[in-house]
């Protein structure tokens, strides 16, 4: 275990709260759209589970910062923030799309040290502690270790990504394009997902444009403790960059400069 290990249990704890709320609103969604999809009751979801997080940390952490997407920053008094994304892949959960998670990362010093990404409807779950490894499964006791892909070659790797919007605005779809012609196979898992498998070993290689810091914090421990490397597209691994890649060793320079990064 590591010095993380009371933190990994809170996120846990707070992971399995977030997941019963998501759910029953989930399952109530009336999935019916007409001529636009309604996002009301992904935000009273969204609204109700950073609530519900907020409420435990203030309880258990009092004295760290909460940054959360739905209300914004709380200013803590030490040096630890937790980062919380409520619902990651709103249009998913609207849509009734399984693949959505809640996202709970841990900061210190301005250094990830836990993330947890809860994927109820998948059944899934990924999580890592600083020096403690990366790991997924349905809980704490029943969990395998993830480790990166060892796949040398971008010809013989599997790219995942969201869309090809934010590549188009930032001015680089030629650049994605490029990739994906030279890689031996795309899928866009999208949002959480594609960066979690990179973890895991089932992508190689993912690469999201435009992303927030509570999209990506919980993420980048998780990679980083399966042996990957992560970085923005400008090269530094930064949660606050904006974008996000991720690979393993072998592959990740050669994607960042494919990339324009």
């Amino acid at each position: 275990m590591t010095g993380y290990s009371d933190d990994l249990r809170l996120a846990h704890m707070m992971a399995d709260s977030a997941d019963d709320l998501t759910m029953r609103r989930f399952k109530a969604v009336d999935l019916r759209v007409d001529t636009k999809p309604d996002l009301t009751p992904v935000s009273d979801a969204d609204q109700a589970v950073e609530e519900a997080i907020r409420g435990t940390l203030r309880r258990a952490r009092p004295r760290d910062t909460v940054i959360g997407e739905e209300m914004g920053t709380t200013k803590g008094s030490g040096s630890r923030c937790w980062i919380i994304d409520p619902i990651d892949g709103t249009k998913n959960y609207v849509r009734g799309v399984p693949v959505w998670a809640t996202l709970i990362a841990l900061m210190e010093h301005g250094r990830v040290v836990v993330g947890v990404v809860s994927a109820p409807a998948l059944g899934r779950r990924w999580w890592a502690a600083r020096d403690g490894g990366a790991w997924t499964g349905r809980s704490l006791t029943k969990a395998t270790r993830c480790q990166v892909s060892s796949v040398s070659r971008l010809q013989d790797a599997s790219f995942s990504f969201s869309s090809l919007g934010g590549w188009e605005e930032r001015g680089r779809l030629g650049e994605f394009v490029d990739l994906t012609r030279s890689v031996w196979r795309t899928r866009a898992y999208g949002d959480f997902w594609s960066h979690v498998m990179v973890a895991e070993g089932s992508v190689d290689i993912s690469a999201e444009p435009e992303l927030s810091p509570w999209d990506m914090a919980a993420l980048t421990v998780i990679i980083e403790e399966a042996g990957g490397v992560w970085t923005d597209l400008s090269g530094a691994a930064d949660v606050d960059g904006g974008s996000l890649v991720c690979a393993n060793p072998v592959l990740h320079e050669e994607v960042l400069k494919r990339l324009g990064g």
